[in-house]
């Protein structure tokens, strides 16, 4: 797969959680936003760390990469959103929800190719 495309991927992927997240805790979103904005600014924190990623040609997700791009306030909050979000996107986005399937039931039954970085 293409890096690019992946990262953007990626970028898509986070976002339709935090927005889940968001309008499942009921934050105060401005109008006409997406995203309430303590949310936005973690979802722009995390675009940007995605966009800087150095694994991305080799990994699959953040939370099984051995290099932790996240500072630990922001890493936890990810974590949160994810948690809450993950299982809501089969109703919400049920494609990306299955590619996410898709992408992780391959990689533990070992179907993807294994490339090693320097």
């Amino acid at each position: 797969m293409d890096v690019e495309r992946k990262r953007r991927e990626e970028r898509e992927t986070v976002r339709e959680i935090m927005k889940i997240y968001c309008r499942g805790h009921k934050h105060r979103r401005l109008p006409g936003a997406d995203l309430c904005p303590d949310c936005q600014a973690l979802a722009d924190y995390a675009d940007v760390r995605i966009g800087k990623c150095p694994r991305m040609a080799v990994k699959t997700f953040c939370s099984v990469c051995p290099i932790h791009c996240y500072a630990r306030p922001e890493q936890a909050l990810i974590q949160e959103i994810m948690r809450y979000g993950g299982p809501r996107m089969l109703l919400h986005h049920p494609i990306m929800a299955l590619r996410h399937i898709l992408i992780q039931w391959r990689t533990r039954h070992g179907l993807r190719k294994q490339e090693k970085i320097r």
